[in-house]
């Protein structure tokens, strides 16, 4: 059991990195607000964990839910930004919409989450911002042009926003995965390779954010790069 009950905001909660991370904290006693576009994927029937709908790519109708979220759960100490979508190939494969789409779902979106519940964080004794990044962020790649993009932003965003908090006892950390099998692959040319080793779990990742939740209070875990033991990407059988 946590030593802490935390009130923690999770995004993308509905599959993959999302949905593991909300089950290793419910786990510890946290109380998990689940946020998604369908929370059907993914409905708990636990009292700790509440389902909440909401589409960080919709920037027109996200402030207004965002607002009603803040009224309803005043006790948030904790968000994970765990939403993300992925899109690969070579830049002019890409349309004004499908850049668009990418960044917005990736960065735009997380970014004004964060900046509606940042006054709220900082009312706090103690809080965390927790990011979801990527090894994307780290090292640019082929037919990743946009989606690389979007990671260097979101590390970028976190890194300045951890200086911004500096002052307050809201922590800010990021969380930089390699490969993990998940569902993210499946409309996706290409896999982790098949080995074991090839790959990280989901619940590799849900360790690294209780890590940074349980740590003391006074110090902040900027930064955690995860990797698989040996990298491998399996490239796919067409129609496979």
């Amino acid at each position: 059991m946590s030593a802490v009950k935390r009130t923690v905001l999770i995004t993308g909660c509905s599959s993959g990195i999302g949905r593991a991370i909300g089950r290793k904290l419910l786990g510890k006693n946290h109380l998990v607000l689940g946020v998604s576009r369908n929370c059907a994927q993914f409905n708990v029937d636990l009292q700790e964990f509440i389902p909440l709908e909401m589409d960080l790519g919709d920037l027109a109708t996200l402030p207004r839910h965002i607002k009603s979220l803040r009224t309803a759960f005043p006790d948030i100490d904790a968000v994970v930004f765990a939403a993300g979508t992925g899109r690969f190939g070579s830049l002019e494969e890409f349309s004004i919409a499908h850049i668009q789409e990418l960044i917005t779902v990736n960065f735009t979106g997380q970014a004004v989450l964060a900046r509606e519940l940042l006054p709220g964080l900082k009312k706090k004794n103690r809080s965390d911002m927790i990011f979801i990044g990527s090894e994307a962020a780290l090292k640019g790649s082929r037919k990743g042009a946009v989606y690389c993009a979007s990671k260097f932003a979101l590390r970028g965003f976190a890194q300045a926003l951890r200086e911004e908090c500096s002052r307050s006892g809201v922590r800010v950390t990021l969380i930089n995965p390699g490969m993990v099998k998940t569902a993210f692959y499946d409309d996706l040319s290409f896999q982790p390779g098949l080995d074991d080793s090839n790959f990280l779990l989901p619940e590799d990742v849900a360790e690294a954010v209780c890590y940074s939740l349980d740590s003391n209070a006074n110090i902040v875990i900027d930064e955690i790069n995860l990797t698989p033991l040996n990298k491998v990407v399996h490239f796919k059988k067409p129609g496979r």
